[in-house]
């Protein structure tokens, strides 16, 4: 039985390297979660925009940010977040959604907000591309 198995992982090994790749990937999810944020889907990050207020941060680089934002959203670049953290500190309590362009990049600094003290961050799932895909407006103001 083993010889077999062997003899079909020599025979299928991108099929095998993709399978251990695909595992591998869905464990991280499990294992790392959100950084220790809530994922929230763009309707859920509109309704705590209009009902309680929460601040949006766009973490791309320039760039993607004069592509098109999410209106209203502040702009920090996840590589100038640790040393910007402080235009953040009176928002501490606040709803905080962050976003990127697909929902990484967030992920990464939903979990510095967190170690930082930030009590309610959530990330925005599927970054700026759930929220052009869901229709909901872009500025590039």
């Amino acid at each position: 039985m083993e010889a077999k198995l062997l003899h079909f992982a020599q025979n299928n090994l991108l099929y095998v390297v993709l399978a251990g790749a695909s595992g591998a990937m869905l464990l991280w999810q499990t294992v790392m979660g959100a950084g220790g944020a809530d994922g929230v889907t763009p309707l859920q990050a509109t309704l705590l925009m209009n009902r309680e207020d929460a601040l949006v941060i766009d973490v791309r680089e320039e760039h993607e940010w004069s592509a098109g934002h999410i209106p209203n959203s502040r702009h920090i670049p996840l590589s100038q977040l640790p040393k910007r953290i402080g235009e953040l500190e009176k928002f501490k309590t606040r709803d905080l959604i962050v976003n990127c362009q697909s929902g990484n990049r967030s992920s990464s600094a939903c979990g510095s907000l967190k170690k930082q003290g930030f009590e309610k961050v959530h990330n925005l799932a599927g970054g700026i591309a759930a929220w052009r895909e869901a229709g909901l407006p872009i500025s590039s103001k």
